[in-house]
């Protein structure tokens, strides 16, 4: 059998496939511990800057495998529960992560859209919240993520009436930084992944982590947020990066950057 999920390098970019076509990528206990495994590659190896994850087929996931679920079956990665829904929503790494939205992304399709730092959709792909329709709810961080990213009564539409919305709405709210042809899903989010890449990775990652623990913090006038910022800055200021930077802008060439 093939495995439920695969990680190609393309130089410094991990590209993650959903690789259960068949099941329209729908998220069983291989997939969730495949993708798990890989975004730990993702994270601990540092000649990788940024990862996209995307599906193998004509659908992005179609949510959790109903079947595995009608039968009793776990489809969670059992060594590694923290991790969340399909390896992934809970399962936070300091690089980024962008969407190829290729297909449909139903449930925890577009749970898993909400929990990636940046989206590519295919003009022909869908995101919808239809649990309730079976009777559940978007438990994998679909309730969490979707009123801090769109407008509250948006969400609620999305959320209480399992509604899709097309790549066009998706793009008016917020939800996707780039709506291309299908074929273009891939190549679009790799073009943006490099032009990422190509940063300087110890400030990409701390502007991540900042970005992402605002929401810890009161108002930014106060000082704690202040001082989670600096302490961020800190380690980016005194790197050799932040020398060469500088260095490579006077000097009129691309910088070298070795993340430390």
């Amino acid at each position: 059998m093939s495995e439920a999920a695969t990680l190609q390098r393309r130089g410094h970019i991990a590209v993650i496939t959903l690789n259960r076509p068949e099941a329209m990528n729908a998220v069983n206990a291989a997939l969730s511990v495949a993708v798990g495994a890989a975004l730990e590659e993702l994270a601990t190896d540092p000649q990788l800057r940024v990862g996209i994850v995307t599906g193998a087929g004509r659908a992005f996931c179609a949510g959790a495998d109903l079947k595995e679920l009608s039968r009793g079956n776990g489809i969670g990665d059992p060594e590694h529960p923290e991790y969340g829904f399909a390896g992934l929503v809970q399962h936070f790494i300091d690089k980024p992560l962008i969407a190829a939205v290729n297909g449909f992304a139903l449930g925890g399709g577009t749970e898993i859209v909400l929990a990636s730092d940046l989206a590519v959709m295919s003009r022909d792909a869908t995101l919808a919240l239809p649990e309730v329709k079976r009777g559940l709810i978007a438990a994998a961080g679909g309730l969490l993520r979707l009123p801090r990213q769109i407008p509250p009564k948006i969400a609620l539409e999305m959320a209480l009436t399992g509604t899709p919305i097309d790549a066009a709405a998706a793009a008016t709210w917020g939800l996707v930084n780039r709506v291309v042809p299908a074929d273009q899903v891939l190549p679009t989010a790799i073009a943006l992944a490099e032009t990422i890449a190509a940063n300087a990775p110890l400030a990409v990652r701390a502007s991540k982590r900042i970005i992402h623990r605002v929401n810890d913090f009161g108002s930014e006038w106060e000082t704690p947020i202040w001082e989670m910022s600096m302490q961020e800055a800190m380690g980016v200021f005194l790197s050799k990066d932040a020398q060469e930077g500088p260095r490579a802008f006077a000097e009129k060439r691309a910088p070298q950057w070795h993340g430390e």
